[in-house]
């Protein structure tokens, strides 16, 4: 049936929301990088949006991501795919992420940035980061604030081995997207002041910089509108999750 809903034709509909997002801001779709965010989903979902032309995809947890990264091993389809740690991450896990992870997008402290550079040191690789900014200062949300930040990426700028590519945040859970269209455009100036204070790297083979990883499912047209270069989305691919209890 033409009207069935698939994840690939879910995929295809978030893929032209974007670039008519794109055509209001007068931007370059190909400057929006979509991360399909597969948590709690099985393996056979993230094949099929791989088949589906998905490239890119965001796990909140390490262990999934890790059985995902095992279970892809052997697919010759998953072979170009680059996984984002996108969810909270504990320092003991962090060694795992190395040398499997395109990006980390939510390093929120310090220590977890020493945490990453001892990691990496240890297999001789540079680790790609964002530095998780809480915009909109919800106490239930990690993340520098917008003074700490900028402190934080310039003590990492002594870390060899990791390297910091822009910024990330997760705006509050809204029925109105355009209620945080302003967190979206606050976090775009900041990133674009860090990066002219060469606190976030210049040039990636990969990614445009800065990297500005903003937007999921609810808000993520008003964050491309606002300068969005990856936006990060689950529930409007693979459908409602299921949690256990």
């Amino acid at each position: 049936m033409s009207d069935e809903i698939t994840i690939e034709s879910n995929l295809r509909l978030v893929e032209d929301r974007i670039k008519a997002a794109c055509e209001r801001a007068g931007r370059n779709p190909s400057g929006v990088t979509l991360v399909a965010v597969s948590k709690t989903k099985p393996f056979s979902d993230v094949l099929e949006a791989r088949k589906a032309g998905a490239k890119e995809f965001g796990e909140n947890y390490v262990q999934e991501m890790m059985d995902k990264i095992e279970e892809a091993e052997n697919v010759p389809d998953m072979a170009l795919v680059r996984w984002h740690m996108i969810g909270h991450l504990q320092k003991n896990k962090v060694k795992y992420l190395i040398g499997h992870t395109a990006l980390i997008h939510s390093v929120d402290s310090l220590s977890l940035a020493e945490q990453i550079e001892k990691e990496a040191a240890k297999k001789d690789v540079v680790m790609r980061v964002l530095l998780e900014v809480n915009v909109a200062e919800e106490e239930s949300k990690w993340g520098f604030d917008t003074v700490s930040v900028k402190e934080a990426a310039e003590k990492i700028l002594d870390f060899p081995h990791v390297k910091v590519l822009g910024l990330m945040t997760s705006a509050p859970y809204t029925e109105d997207p355009e209620t945080n269209r302003q967190f979206f455009r606050e976090l775009n100036a900041l990133a674009h002041e860090l990066y002219d204070d060469k606190l976030i790297a210049n040039q990636d083979p990969d990614f445009k910089l800065p990297v500005l990883s903003m937007g999921m499912t609810g808000d993520f047209e008003v964050a491309v509108e606002e300068g969005a270069t990856m936006v990060r989305v689950g529930t409007a691919i693979f459908g409602n999750r299921s949690y256990r209890k």
